[in-house]
């Protein structure tokens, strides 16, 4: 996994394309998890807060795995 961009240093276009690039899917469920975590729900969503600038993206991820 690639080092996500800080909020202070980034753009909102490349914490976009950050997401996008983290949560693509591989075509193999089996063995990646993605499905899993996001359980249908589209990636830019769940991770909007960090887009905007408001959490950071580990601050997110945090929150998303103690709501599984």
């Amino acid at each position: 996994m690639d080092t996500p961009p800080n909020i202070q240093d980034s753009s909102k276009d490349e914490r976009i394309n950050f997401v996008r690039k983290q949560w693509q899917c591989l075509n193999h469920c089996p063995s990646c998890g993605k499905c899993y975590f996001l359980k249908g729900r589209d990636a830019e969503d769940l991770y909007a807060e960090y887009i905007k600038g408001n959490k950071s993206y580990i601050d997110v991820t945090k929150e998303l795995r103690q709501a599984l």
